[in-house]
């Protein structure tokens, strides 16, 4: 396991901890989940649970019905 160094200033500091402290981590996971909540590639599982659960939204084929191609855009 790897070990960082960050600086920070005095206050973002003490807001780290309480906000730890209140999650009931330590500082140190309560930072390595917040990375990875960061680098994560994937939806959260709440959001992956609301898919397709608004009935009023159109589809794919209604969304590009009126689809028209893009303009050409100038050259650079």
């Amino acid at each position: 396991m790897s070990q960082i160094t960050i600086y920070i200033d005095d206050e973002t500091q003490a807001q780290m901890k309480s906000a730890a402290k209140t999650a009931g981590l330590s500082v140190s996971r309560w930072l390595a989940a917040l990375v990875r909540e960061k680098i994560a590639s994937t939806w959260p599982p709440e959001v992956l649970a609301a898919a397709g659960t608004w009935q009023d939204l159109p589809d794919l084929t209604e969304l590009r019905a009126d689809w028209v191609p893009d303009l050409p855009r100038e050259p650079f």
